[in-house]
């Protein structure tokens, strides 16, 4: 089965197809928030440069979030989108799940963190296990500073990974036992997302596109300005 795969959660986006071979062709971006404008061509190259047509897709994989709001929309519309009108399943991974499946490879524990702007990241705790990796904590959102103390409190070695560790890097990199993940694992892989959707279509774990529902975790900071202003 050939997969799609779309992620745009972030302040990058891309998407990549393939299925038991592996990514047969990627592609990814960061232009500013411009994800409407670039996610479109990115997906009739990734099909040309694999050879196929939208209609040999099987499976469409969509990143649910937690991200930026419009990015997120951006991705899920088109990915639901596309699987309405192809009639085909959709399966949604987590931001934080396609950020730790990479590193899995450590024997340290894996905290994901992506930059939610507002001083705020979106996190979740990993453990490694054979074949990848197994979430031990459930997506949030808060302060780094709390997310520090919490990785303080537990008193192991942590790899922290993604844009948000980035972002906030002076308040990680002196903690005893935490390493921060290279700048290239920053942000969400299409690729992994094809990786990991793959796995779960074989145990056929896929939903309807009208069963997809993002994984915000807040309001978009539209409606909170709004919200302050008017108060």
């Amino acid at each position: 089965m050939l997969i799609l795969g779309i992620e745009s959660a972030t302040a990058r986006v891309g998407c990549a197809i393939g299925g038991h071979e592996g990514t047969i062709a990627s592609a990814h971006s960061s232009r500013g928030r411009r994800h409407a404008e670039s996610l479109a061509p990115q997906i009739e190259f990734v099909a040309e440069q694999a050879g196929v047509q939208l209609a040999d897709i099987g499976a469409i994989a969509i990143d649910i979030g937690p991200g930026l709001f419009t990015g997120l929309r951006v991705g899920v519309t088109t990915a639901l989108a596309l699987a309405t009108t192809l009639r085909i399943p959709v399966i949604g991974v987590t931001s934080l799940d396609l950020l730790a499946f990479p590193v899995g490879h450590t024997d340290r524990m894996i905290t994901a963190a992506v930059d939610a702007r507002r001083g705020e990241v979106f996190h979740a705790t990993y453990q490694p296990v054979p074949g990848g990796v197994q979430r031990i904590t459930e997506p949030a959102v808060g302060k780094p500073e709390e997310l520090r103390s919490a990785i303080v409190a537990e008193a192991t070695d942590v790899l922290i990974v993604g844009d948000g560790a980035l972002a906030h890097r002076q308040l990680f990199e002196d903690v005893s036992g935490v390493e921060i993940a290279d700048e290239v694992l920053a942000f969400p892989s299409a690729s992994a997302l094809v990786s990991l959707a793959h796995a779960r279509a074989m145990r056929e774990e896929f939903v309807r596109p009208d069963e997809i529902e993002p994984l915000y975790l807040r309001r978009p900071d539209a409606v909170a300005k709004w919200d302050t202003a008017s108060s």
